[in-house]
């Protein structure tokens, strides 16, 4: 009989064998010896199971497949729902059976894909962010894409809460740019995506991604934690929204960031947002001013990128606080694979956008050479200015 199973990490370490049979029964049969003989004989294949206890607080519950319909929303309310409301618990992993896996999409490109798309191989992507567009008409938005384009970055999001808005409409925002994208292209032969915000009424989401495609946008941003992790499903499964699937990590910190409640940070923004069907996961980085702790971040970018069947691999997109002279301590805690995000390290940089984003590429550079920024920076006017603003960060491998 196949099952999934939870792995929770409880804060009261008393009685742990009694909560952990309960969470057991509470959350599939609901009770057992007080169920006659016969009865028990027809449930068996219901009930949960204790699958191990660890002094440490760590319990492990079986629970079987056949109690929910293969979707995560299902599989939340079993595992977590009302357990949720029960004290100092956090759910920290789920262990999928193979046959469970296979019915969840994955990313539809994945790391290769959209290293296609972008053309680069041996390198992170480097990805920056629209900023103060509030208010702002569309000019000012062509400016910034324009910029940002010029200054090599590989994409350009939009900024997660710029909605339906008159001045900058959504259809407008994909034609606008991609035209904006295609001169900056015919110009430098440096082709640069752009990812739009897609928001409004979730049943309206669907044809509204379609539209998007037809108008010919790059990627989607996607406010998956507002919307629901099986909206983001369902716009993955739809042959007709043949797009990248970038998440946001909005509205996330209200179930992941306590250490005592929630889910657990590799859980939800890992392997959750991979199973659903997410192509890249922004998640917060260890360094800014908001930051997670580095245990937290690696978890995510493990469960993004682990071999895990035959599913394709994301990209974790590590954000917040992003500046040239962190590029070295990128490299050393993701790795090749992960998409640099910045906006102030950017927009900021005292060349402005252009300027930031060659300083960005100019480290990437150097550090793929194995040389100090600081020693780059002698030849790289960009690049020193950028250090000589936010200083930066050598990594010495001992």
């Amino acid at each position: 009989m196949s099952e999934i199973i939870a792995t929770y990490q409880f804060s009261d370490l008393t009685s742990l064998e009694k909560k952990a049979e309960s969470i057991a029964l509470g959350l599939t049969v609901g009770s057992w010896t007080d169920i006659p003989t016969l009865k028990q004989e027809q449930l068996r294949k219901h009930k949960g199971r204790v699958y191990s206890i660890k002094e440490s607080g760590e319990v492990k519950i079986a629970y079987p497949e056949i109690n929910f319909s293969p979707d995560i929303p299902a599989i939340l309310t079993t595992v977590f729902g009302k357990l949720s409301l029960d004290g100092k618990i956090k759910l920290v992993d789920l262990e999928f059976s193979s046959s469970l896996k296979s019915l969840f999409p994955g990313p539809r490109f994945g790391i290769e894909g959209i290293r296609k798309l972008t053309n680069v191989y041996n390198r992170p992507l480097l990805m920056s962010i629209f900023k103060g567009v509030i208010g702002r008409d569309m000019s000012d938005l062509e400016n910034q894409l324009r910029l940002q384009a010029l200054g090599g970055v590989d994409l350009v999001k939009d900024d997660e809460i710029l909605f339906e808005n008159d001045l900058t409409p959504f259809e407008e925002r994909i034609t606008r740019g991609k035209q904006i994208l295609e001169e900056v292209y015919s110009e430098t032969g440096k082709r640069t995506l752009y990812a739009v915000n897609l928001t409004g009424k979730t049943f309206k989401l669907k044809e509204k991604a379609k539209r998007a495609k037809e108008l010919g946008a790059d990627a989607l941003l996607f406010n998956v934690f507002t919307y629901g992790l099986d909206v983001l499903q369902e716009l993955r499964e739809d042959a007709n929204i043949d797009l990248p699937l970038m998440a946001h990590p909005s509205f996330s910190g209200a179930i992941v960031a306590s250490q005592e409640y929630g889910v657990s940070y590799g859980l939800l923004l890992g392997k959750f947002l991979r199973y659903a069907g997410a192509d890249l996961s922004l998640f917060p980085s260890p360094y800014g001013s908001v930051a997670i702790p580095k245990e937290d971040a690696s978890a995510i970018s493990h469960s993004l990128k682990q071999v895990d069947g035959g599913m394709e691999k994301a990209f974790p997109v590590p954000s917040a606080g992003i500046h040239p002279g962190l590029v070295p301590l990128l490299f050393n805690d993701f790795g090749v694979d992960c998409v640099i995000n910045a906006g102030g390290g950017i927009h900021g940089h005292p060349r402005g956008a252009e300027g930031g984003g060659a300083a960005f590429q100019q480290a990437i550079s150097a550090t793929i050479n194995g040389d100090r920024l600081k020693e780059a920076a002698l030849n790289y006017p960009e690049l020193a200015e950028a250090l000589q603003t936010w200083g930066s960060v050598e990594v010495t491998n001992k």
